[in-house]
């Protein structure tokens, strides 16, 4: 691979899963901390989730449909009849800069488009505070739709919100 090639987006497989582990936890306090089998059902639930590299980065998403009780997705839920929702995507450290998460999200809005989807969901740390993220989403034409005071008031989110283009 030259270093002008860009590593592909690929599924997640067992294999790598305690790398994904990992990197997740590495990042609980934006994500929430996962224990080995509570990612494999998010997994198996997702309706994307993808890597680049072995895991220079991840995404997950759940639609409408899915079999989830996070307070952020079930929110959506009660707002919007049809939608898609990025659970969580965390870009490692050393794979930062080189617009991994920017591509995950454009294959995952590529992706929903496929299957008919409208809007692509999210939210973002307002409490704890998350000024990069915040300006990423923006970057790719998200706009806040609500909040909430989440975990007994101990986090405060943003929701966001895309259209997906015709």
């Amino acid at each position: 691979m030259t270093s002008n090639t860009l590593p592909p987006i690929e599924t997640i497989p067992a294999a790598v899963h305690p790398l994904v582990l990992a990197l997740n936890n590495e990042h609980a306090q934006e994500l929430s901390w996962l224990e080995p089998q509570r990612l494999v059902e998010l997994l198996e639930r997702a309706f994307y989730a993808r890597r680049i590299g072995a895991i220079d980065a991840f995404i997950i998403a759940f639609d409408q449909d899915a079999d989830y009780d996070s307070p952020n997705f079930l929110w959506f839920r009660r707002h919007y009849p049809r939608f898609v929702y990025v659970d969580r995507v965390v870009v490692a450290a050393a794979a930062r800069g080189r617009g991994h998460a920017r591509r995950l999200y454009e294959d995952l809005i590529g992706y929903a488009k496929q299957a008919n989807h409208t809007i692509v969901t999210c939210e973002v740390n307002a409490d704890p505070p998350n000024p990069a993220s915040d300006a990423f989403h923006a970057s790719l034409g998200f706009g806040e739709v609500g909040s909430a005071a989440i975990h007994g008031g101990h986090k405060t989110v943003r929701y966001y919100a895309r259209p997906i283009g015709a």
